[in-house]
């Protein structure tokens, strides 16, 4: 559906959850994200076609950041439109180009700490991703897309989910185009309960990101995994992502102090408890509580072994 001039809402479901990618249409196409490997051909290009775009015709391709529902698609879209350029941020390109490395480095250190991928999750990262693509444009952000003469978006960088998240701002409908750089308390399912950890990284950039939204002000807030947030709801929104890191940071001190030596899996089991429980790859709460553990090591509240795998509270 057309939610607001020139941008419409790609809707499906990926397993429990709601999922979306994007177009933007104006003189010119802009297609946000392409999904797992068969979104586009289930999804994407028949509402290309749906719409009156020929899938051929399509001018870029934006990839928001490098998980695997978010750039499994690549492959069929590149087929379907293969002068499209396929733009993605500069840190995530190498994820986005390589199944092989995104498995290994974004979703393989899990293992280590013990807390890996289940089997049938583990097949299902590698399955959706479909061949490899090189990106043509590495981007920055702060870089302007002119769609048309009425269209003109500014690409937001965004990070803290990923090194290179990137999100779109369009001032002529006061509209963020976020995917999953805030994300709340969680994922939801379908009926709207949280099932899901929201897997950030980088904190600091996580919450500089956050607040760069509520500056901007949007009126309207379209993410991969949510509804279509309007008005009030936007605010409401993006302070509840504030509040859970806040929340996650306290937990993490909380448990290392009454624990005094603990490993991730550890705490992992313990904060799951506190914040969730999340019923969807729980393993995934694993990077933020490891960033608030490395926040109390820089404070010198906490030592971290060598290794990596343990924390001991400092008094």
């Amino acid at each position: 559906m057309e939610v607001a001039p020139g941008i419409h809402r790609i809707e499906s479901i990926l397993g429990p959850r709601p999922f979306s990618q994007y177009l933007l249409r104006g003189e010119r196409t802009l297609l946000v994200d392409t999904g797992v490997a068969e979104t586009p051909t289930d999804v994407i290009l028949p509402y290309l076609e749906s719409v009156g775009v020929a899938p051929a015709s399509l001018d870029f391709m934006l990839i928001s950041h490098a998980d695997v529902d978010h750039f499994g698609g690549n492959a069929a879209i590149r087929a379907a439109a293969p002068n499209a350029l396929l733009c993605a941020h500069a840190l995530d390109a190498p994820w986005i180009e390589s199944s092989a490395r995104i498995l290994r480095e974004r979703y393989g250190w899990y293992t280590d700490h013990g807390i890996g991928y289940p089997h049938d999750a583990a097949a299902w990262l590698r399955d959706a991703m479909g061949d490899d693509v090189p990106v043509d444009i590495g981007l920055q952000g702060d870089e302007i897309i002119k769609l048309g003469p009425e269209l003109e978006v500014s690409v937001l960088h965004l990070p803290g989910h990923s090194p290179g998240h990137l999100g779109l701002w369009i001032p002529s409908s006061r509209t963020a185009v976020v995917i999953d750089a805030v994300m709340g308390r969680g994922l939801l399912d379908t009926e709207g309960n949280v099932i899901h950890p929201s897997p950030y990284f980088d904190i600091a950039g996580y919450e500089a990101s956050t607040h760069v939204l509520l500056r901007l002000e949007p009126e309207r807030l379209l993410t991969a995994h949510y509804d279509v947030m309007e008005g009030p709801a936007v605010e409401a929104f993006l302070q509840s992502t504030l509040d859970f890191v806040r929340d996650a940071r306290q937990t993490v001190a909380t448990i290392l102090e009454a624990e005094r030596e603990v490993t991730l899996a550890r705490v992992l089991e313990l904060a799951d408890a506190e914040l969730g429980p999340f019923t969807s790859m729980p393993n995934e709460l694993a990077g933020p509580l490891r960033g608030h553990l490395r926040e109390l090591v820089a404070a010198g509240r906490a030592r971290e072994a060598p290794d990596g795998r343990s924390w001991t509270w400092v008094d």
